[in-house]
């Protein structure tokens, strides 16, 4: 059985200038069409799931309605796919109301990602987000109302025109609002993005000093304020826990860190299944149109080979500050790891960026802050 649950849905009202995921602006009949696509999808893996973790991700997914809602919680229900341990649904600020927060949490619902980003008015303006300040404090107080008690606020620095004083201001008010969860991440310019575009236009820059400081400032807030770093960018409090994990870590991320299976459902979603990776067509109406003539939505599928899956899980865990327990790569894998990356490993020891242990291999805090090229290298083709 499959006990981790992705489900992607690909509206928004509007497309942010970052954003590189599959979306598009929420058309009403084709939202309830995509509704009951994905529960058919549903009802396709349901045998071979059940569910630890589930997280609808996005888009946007606090834009579905009420009625919505309804309609994917009862075929969960009727498919006997609730009760996860951690259920995730990402929300933005603009689009969180009593109604909706309290069904959310009626029906299982018990961790909010909320997508913030920044407090400063001009820098939401700059990465094209729909809120204001105003509508984060206000939608954070509803889900606190509404009974949620695991709270993530997604943050962004090196925004263009970010000053170091905006950054520290936004820290500040995040972390006073004492948030269970702190993601945050450095802007990254992707191709076919608006930011992109102004980028190779000459009409903003990039300052990796500035960026580096900056990250520094995250981890001195952090600490300071009892949000403990379990992966490059996430934070989260322990409650009392000294556990190789924060007690309100993202199980569901951790899943895909440690190399993990999971179903991915909805229009461009991704899954890891028997060695192989799928990813479902990266258009709603085409996505709609294959379940409709009961055709599972699949684009791509890849299986690869037994080393270079071993590599990418090695690259995506050492994303994590506890890096790989040496045992439990082994036994997820088959590979030793420091026999097929002895070079890797050294390499990084040298730069300062990696410590090897009796137990396990791990990247420094700084090593951490180049976690993605440190990745890169453990890849295998």
């Amino acid at each position: 059985m499959v006990n981790s649950l992705y489900i992607h849905v690909p509206f928004c009202a509007k497309k942010c200038d970052y954003c590189a995921f599959y979306s598009e602006a929420a058309d009403g009949a084709l939202v309830n069409r995509y509704v009951q696509a994905l529960t058919t999808e549903l009802e396709m893996v349901a045998a071979d799931l059940q569910p630890q973790t589930v997280f609808f991700g996005g888009g946007t997914p606090s834009l579905l309605n009420l009625c919505q809602w309804e309609t994917i919680f009862q075929a969960m229900e009727r498919l006997h796919l609730r009760g996860a341990a951690e259920w995730t649904v990402e929300c933005n600020p603009a689009t969180v109301s009593a109604d909706k927060a309290r069904l959310l949490r009626d029906h299982g619902v018990n961790r909010i990602s909320m997508g913030v980003q920044s407090f400063d008015p001009g820098l939401l303006e700059r990465l094209g987000r729909i809120h204001s300040r105003e509508m984060i404090f206000k939608s954070y107080d509803i889900l606190r109302a509404a009974g949620f008690d695991n709270v993530n606020l997604d943050l962004m620095f090196a925004i263009p025109g970010q000053t170091m004083e905006m950054w520290r201001a936004t820290l500040a008010e995040a972390v006073a609002l004492n948030p269970e969860h702190l993601a945050c991440y450095e802007v990254i310019y992707e191709e076919d993005t608006a930011l992109f575009a102004q980028l190779q236009a000459g009409k903003i820059s990039t300052d990796e000093d500035l960026a580096c400081a900056m990250y520094d400032e995250l981890l001195a807030a952090a600490d300071a304020t009892g949000l403990r770093q379990y992966e490059v960018a996430n934070f989260a409090r322990d409650c009392g826990r000294a556990d190789e994990l924060p007690a309100r870590a993202c199980r569901h991320n951790v899943n895909y860190w440690r190399g993990g299976e999971f179903h991915g459902l909805g229009p461009s979603a991704s899954g890891y299944l028997g060695g192989f990776r799928t990813t479902n067509v990266a258009n709603t109406r085409v996505y709609c149109e294959q379940i409709e003539r009961g055709l599972r939505p699949v684009a791509s599928s890849e299986n690869l080979p037994p080393l270079a899956r071993a590599g990418e899980i090695a690259a995506f865990g050492l994303r994590m500050t506890a890096g790989w327990p040496l045992a439990q790569f082994r036994e997820r894998t088959g590979f030793d790891l420091e026999q097929e990356w002895q070079g890797e490993m050294r390499q990084m020891i040298k730069l300062g960026y990696g410590q090897l242990s009796p137990e396990r291999f791990q990247l420094t805090r700084r090593g951490l802050r180049f976690a993605d090229w440190a990745g890169a290298e453990f890849l295998r083709s």
